[in-house]
């Protein structure tokens, strides 16, 4: 019995997990605004037939708000989970380079030149970069897999 890893669309792949990084980013790091109730008439006319139905906007807005916040956490924390798992070089490239709060301002040059002691060359980041990438993104399940001709 074998086991063969899956080949990767390596341009779609890294943008599938820079874009979940770039939404790790603002789930964690902007504030979540409820949603509030209006409680005063809409003053435009509404013309409508009977739709049968009542609706209860307190308990939407509710149940969107608890429902929202649930979700942001457990996205920031399934994705911490997933990079945690990474080998310590790995790990250390995207938490640097993708979930800072300032992660949008920093460019790879800057992480591979200053942030690694000793400074790493291009091609050596590039290649951390990308095994870090395929990790992830099979194990968040967004990794686009090239077909085979059929």
């Amino acid at each position: 019995m074998s086991f063969e890893l899956p080949e990767l669309d390596r341009r779609e792949t890294q943008k599938a997990v820079e874009q979940v990084l770039e939404k790790y980013r603002l789930y964690k790091y902007l504030i979540f605004e409820e949603r509030e109730v209006s409680i005063t008439g809409s003053s435009e006319e509404r013309f409508h037939g009977p739709t049968n139905m009542t609706s209860d906007q307190t308990g939407s807005i509710a149940i969107y708000n608890a429902d929202q916040q649930a979700y942001r956490k457990s996205f920031c924390e399934r994705l911490e989970r997933a990079v945690s798992r990474l080998p310590k070089l790995e790990k250390f490239l995207i938490e640097e380079r993708y979930m800072q709060e300032e992660s949008d301002y920093l460019t790879d040059y800057n992480v591979y030149c200053f942030k690694f002691q000793p400074s790493i060359s291009e091609g050596t980041y590039t290649k951390i970069r990308w095994k870090a990438f395929y990790k992830l993104a099979l194990n968040l399940n967004i990794a686009v897999i090239i077909r085979g001709e059929e």
